[in-house]
């Protein structure tokens, strides 16, 4: 397509969830409240994991590292969502909309390998006990997070290479909430076929494999918890596993409706929906499903309360 003679945009407009007056105000208490409550709840178990010594186990490590990234992600889109529902400003401009793609995508892509690495750790405690303290070294703890990151990194550097390649000359309008991909390339003049493969190789590449691997490893930990002799302990460990299983199923579900499944224009207020389960669902609850139920997690609560001399 020719460009030279279209002037070039450089500010987009998230439409986000729409412009209805009436709507505004409770959407900015609903996202302030849920903003709230998930950055709380991943900072006290970031603390809890540092400070208490009762935690420093492979487990509550990667939990640790879990509840790190999505205060990432997590605060790289809902702050300026809340404050365009209080302003009314939904423009951004073209560089900073990658940089939030960007900022949001690595430390998205590092949670499929993260939550990958947490589902093996549980599948060689509940399984291998007796190898666990072999296989699940401390050099691997550290290894497997930082490889989380690296991959998250590689991953979008390369995407965000090849969209700072792209012009845009109008519509400017990204009917999102945040700077998404498909969204965002959308609006270009220019060729994307090579940055829309880059992309769906890449949420295959990051996506997929993570998730066959996280569902394999909770088939084998449910294998294993059938075989527990006592009903009160198949109970409590379903229950547990059965917690995990539907987190993760909302997470690695969505990603793949998102950025998998061929996208369509009928499509599109679902993809919103769905995106919305990722990076708001998710973050919210995962510090109550994975930690904040744990017995080890409510006493090293109880301990820093009471240490700290809170309600006395």
């Amino acid at each position: 397509m020719d460009t030279d003679n279209k002037t070039a945009i450089t500010t987009f407009i998230l439409l986000g969830f729409g412009n209805d007056p009436e709507l505004q105000i409770p959407l900015f208490l609903a996202f302030l409240i849920i903003y709230s409550v998930t950055m709380a709840g991943n900072i006290i178990i970031i603390v809890l994991v540092i400070t208490d010594h009762h935690l420093h186990i492979p487990m509550y490590f990667f939990l640790g590292n879990l509840s790190c990234l999505e205060t990432v992600y997590t605060s790289v889109l809902l702050p300026r969502m809340i404050a365009s529902f209080l302003t009314g400003d939904k423009t951004i401009s073209v560089g900073g909309c990658y940089i939030q793609f960007y900022c949001f995508g690595i430390p998205a892509i590092a949670e499929c390998y993260l939550l990958a690495s947490m589902s093996y750790d549980r599948y060689l405690a509940t399984c291998k006990p007796l190898q666990y303290a072999t296989l699940m070294s401390r050099k691997l703890c550290f290894l497997l997070p930082a490889v989380s990151w690296i991959c998250g990194i590689m991953a979008m550097s390369l995407v965000i290479s090849l969209m700072s390649q792209l012009k845009y000359c109008g519509p400017h309008e990204i009917d999102h909430f945040f700077c998404d991909l498909t969204p965002v390339i959308n609006l270009s003049c220019s060729d994307t076929t090579l940055v829309t493969l880059a992309g769906l190789s890449v949420s295959f590449i990051n996506t997929v494999p993570s998730c066959l691997l996280t569902l394999l490893s909770y088939v084998c930990i449910i294998a294993a918890i059938i075989q527990i002799p006592s009903s009160d302990g198949r109970k409590k460990a379903f229950s547990t596993c059965s917690s995990h299983l539907i987190v993760v199923s909302i997470f690695y579900g969505s990603l793949l409706i998102v950025y998998v499944l061929p996208q369509k224009e009928a499509l599109r207020e679902v993809d919103k929906i769905f995106s919305v389960f990722y990076t708001v669902l998710t973050p919210l609850i995962n510090p109550l499903i994975y930690t904040l139920r744990n017995r080890e997690v409510k006493k090293a609560l109880r301990r820093v309360v009471n240490k700290c001399g809170i309600f006395k």
